[in-house]
């Protein structure tokens, strides 16, 4: 069974899913951990209500982002994970840690990548006038928000949406992709081949997978 730990910094709603579709059997792997780098995030109570083991690790310990990185570095290491799951992990990562987890390691973005790197992404999405938006998964690299994709979920922007509206509406398919790729990675049908993305050993779209 797959080792999973996850990162967060939030509410830990993305969390939440693959928790639910672990423990209902639709994924064959298990939370050994959750870290968090804000000790209020209320993803560490879902973590705790679960049974996971967690931990905080401030960055306000470390004098850079180096230091911090290679802290977190040595407590994930003590998880022993096979898959690593930002859910709405708040910092940017050093290349020495995300080339550590290279092909392990996986993220969310709120937006169609390429559209929409980095933060603030709905309301941007909005002001352009976009009557499409979404979410995409992703395999981490180096590049900010710039891994190759592996799936994404598509949502309708109405004439007055606001912000937090759209959000909701991306949110909730986030719910749904998310768990789904967790599941194709810990059954052992997805990788990550010469910065592209692989799914039952075939080469995926830019955009990622769109049929399931």
């Amino acid at each position: 069974m797959m080792r999973i730990l996850v990162l967060i910094s939030g509410s830990g709603s993305n969390l939440q899913a693959i928790l639910d579709h672990c423990a209902s059997g639709k994924i064959a792997g298990e939370v050994v951990g959750v870290i968090s780098n804000k000790a209020d995030a209320y993803g560490l109570v879902r973590a705790k209500e679960a049974g996971v083991a967690t931990s905080i690790l401030a960055q306000q310990q470390f004098a850079s982002r180096e230091e911090y990185d290679a802290a977190l570095l040595a407590l994930m290491a003590d998880y022993q994970p096979d898959l690593v799951v930002l859910a709405g992990f708040m910092r940017i990562l050093s290349g020495d840690l995300v080339r550590h987890f290279a092909g392990r390691m996986i993220n969310i973005h709120p937006s169609l990548l390429p559209k929409y790197q980095g933060l603030h992404t709905h309301q941007r999405a909005i002001d352009d006038g976009e009557r499409e938006h979404g979410a995409s998964v992703h395999f981490v690299t180096e590049e900010l928000d710039g891994g190759p994709v592996i799936l994404q979920a598509r949502v309708p922007i109405f004439e007055g949406d606001t912000a937090d509206e759209v959000a909701a509406r991306v949110q909730a398919q986030e719910h749904s992709i998310y768990p789904l790729v967790v599941r194709w990675f810990c059954e052992g049908r997805l990788q990550m081949v010469d910065g592209a993305v692989q799914l039952d050993g075939t080469l995926l779209d830019p955009a990622g997978y769109a049929c399931e």
